[in-house]
């Protein structure tokens, strides 16, 4: 059997594990706040960003909330299932559904939005304010920077880049 030549490596501090069990512990408190309600971190998103910009198509959702096509179809799916979004034609291109949250959807989204900020709070609660404002100063660097890396990069991290210095 072939030694390995190389020094023992900590996974813990490295970047990409830290960031997937940051991920892990984010989803986890989303879903202990939000548990009642069923809804997940992503369908919160597909949720809001519909709520921002009524009409929006699809494929637009899926590049502001960084979905590839076919996740986002299915997202779409459910929430319409359950009756919280509806599909409505293009009046330009009858192959474009646009995308509109119901009466239903916008008492979930206006119930889900409380615990998602309690959510937010929690994840954040070990820093100072002057340290989460420098947390998410470099997260959304990462983010924007890295943007194109992404198998379904966001349209979004343009609008929200930060300045790199």
């Amino acid at each position: 059997m072939k030694k390995n030549k190389h020094s023992p490596i900590d996974i813990d501090l490295q970047p990409g594990h830290a960031i997937r069990r940051l991920h892990q512990i984010s989803v986890g408190v989303f879903l202990q706040e939000l548990g009642d309600l069923g809804v997940t971190p992503v369908q919160y998103a597909a949720l809001q960003v519909v709520a921002n910009q009524p009409g929006i198509d699809q494929r637009t959702l899926a590049r502001a909330i960084a979905l590839d096509a076919s996740t986002t179809g299915g997202v779409v799916d459910r929430l319409e299932t359950r009756g919280w979004l509806e599909r409505r034609m293009s009046p330009d291109d009858r192959r474009t559904r646009l995308l509109f949250l119901t009466a239903a959807g916008e008492q979930g989204l206006n119930d889900a939005v409380p615990g998602m900020l309690r959510a937010q709070e929690q994840i954040l609660a070990p820093l100072t304010l002057r340290q989460r404002e420098e947390f998410m100063r470099l997260l959304l660097i990462l983010v924007t920077q890295n943007n194109e890396l992404s198998r379904a990069p966001s349209d979004s991290a343009a609008r929200t880049a930060a300045p790199a210095g």
